[in-house]
């Protein structure tokens, strides 16, 4: 009896020294957020608690950290009137991007979608109607996903869509799983900062520093088009980002590899 109770107090032991992350449940939320880099150093994605499901599920936040390449991505959720304007610097510094669009977006802005599909850029999946998808059934999940990828393909002619952007980067080993079996890497970000408040803008300047501060080889870039600060800026921020050595690639050029 005495060797049973024994075992049993050292099984209690073990698991209470187990780290935390080793004892999440599958369907446990995450958020996507961490300590933000300074000075061309990497953020401290490796150091969170949601490491080890991120990268045992191949969803990606970096490209290359040896070399100076950039991935810009744009989340779009509804219009604010800058989408355009971010387009036009985009063609005419020659820059390719990817726009995870909502149900949305899509419903309210097809020559929007048109133009980016015309003009190189990607259209990446931000789920039909914005839920947090771990509040979502397997079924639910699936139908978000495939509504955009539909709906995307009728307008634009894009067949592809292999990247996801779970909505407000809310996320569970579940989720991460599942929309992986429906053919989805998903995709979060080392560079990132509160720009989607579209009543609380500080300037061009301050979405250039935010950006430029926080710069590291193999970067993914979020930023929010419904931002004014940064479609003024994007341009001094491509320029600078290239007198810095950085070239900025396509999503589809980023290597999926085990972080």
């Amino acid at each position: 009896m005495k060797r049973y109770t024994l075992l049993s107090a050292c099984l209690a032991l073990l698991v209470m020294l187990l780290p935390f992350h080793t004892m999440a449940a599958p369907n446990d939320a995450y958020h996507f957020g961490f300590k933000k880099g300074k000075n061309g150093k990497l953020a401290s994605i490796a150091q969170e608690p949601f490491y080890a499901i991120v990268k045992k599920q191949e969803a990606v936040f970096l490209g290359d950290t040896s070399k100076k390449e950039l991935y810009l991505t744009f989340d779009n959720g509804y219009e604010n009137g800058y989408t355009s304007q971010v387009l036009d610097v985009l063609k005419q510094k020659k820059v390719p991007a990817i726009f995870f669009v909502t149900g949305q977006y899509i419903k309210d802005q097809p020559e929007l979608l048109k133009r980016m599909v015309q003009e190189g850029h990607l259209i990446g999946n931000h789920s039909w109607h914005h839920p947090d998808l771990t509040k979502v059934n397997d079924v639910r999940l699936k139908e978000e996903l495939e509504k955009v990828k539909t709906e995307v393909a009728t307008i634009t002619g894009q067949k592809e869509m292999r990247w996801l952007r779970p909505p407000r980067g809310i996320f569970s080993e579940q989720t991460l799983a599942k929309s992986r079996e429906l053919g989805y890497t998903n995709v979060f970000w080392s560079v990132a900062y509160m720009d989607w408040m579209v009543d609380k803008q500080k300037g061009r300047q301050y979405a250039y520093d935010k950006v430029m501060s926080q710069l590291h080889p193999g970067a993914v870039i979020l930023l929010h088009s419904v931002s004014k600060d940064n479609a003024e800026a994007l341009g001094q921020i491509i320029d600078d980002a290239r007198k810095q050595g950085y070239e900025f690639k396509s999503m589809d050029q980023l290597k999926v590899k085990n972080w």
